[in-house]
């Protein structure tokens, strides 16, 4: 699944690998997981929002390797590095993260990693898969095919947050 940016876009941004992850990417998730919560999410919640959310995953990367033997994980690498990643629940069709690093949004990598998500649903015969997306991320989602089947209010850390229920229907490609 190791995937580089095309040549000519390696010489104008950083070169992206996508993988599974592995123990070593999980005290960058931890990292990425906070500051896209803190620093990319900052235009949709209020700061007492984003802290009581950040707080409810610990930033220790023995937390998140545990959630790697939960979830198939999908990370971005950038010279070694995880700067985004999605968690998948294969069995139940949902993506259960996507976070990339706030520097490096709007890069294309959440999208990568969903189309990297999306083919291995299909190789386990999941036709349909669901997220309950940020409000930073849900209009994206939708623009790109997503049907958005409402809001939901959910808490973390005390504080009620907005998000919205996406679902899409996988159509295997032939080459």
């Amino acid at each position: 699944m190791t995937q580089p940016v095309s040549p000519g876009a390696a010489r104008a941004t950083p070169r992206i690998l996508y993988r599974l992850a592995k123990a070593k990417d999980a005290a960058d998730q931890a990292e990425v997981f906070h500051h896209a919560v803190m620093q990319g999410a900052a235009a949709h919640y209020s700061v007492i929002q984003r802290e009581a959310w950040a707080s409810v995953l610990p930033r220790e990367a023995s937390a998140w390797m545990a959630r790697q033997a939960l979830y198939t994980t999908l990370v971005a690498t950038c010279d070694g590095r995880c700067v985004g990643f999605a968690e998948l629940d294969i069995p139940a069709g949902r993506i259960v993260t996507l976070y990339v690093w706030p520097s490096l949004a709007r890069r294309g990598i959440g999208s990568t990693l969903l189309v990297h998500a999306e083919r291995l649903f299909l190789e386990h015969g999941v036709s349909r898969v669901t997220i309950e997306a940020s409000l930073m991320l849900a209009d994206a989602l939708v623009r790109r095919g997503w049907q958005d089947h409402g809001e939901e209010w959910v808490e973390r850390g005390g504080e009620r947050l907005c998000r919205r229920r996406l679902e899409k229907r996988l159509v295997a490609v032939e080459t």
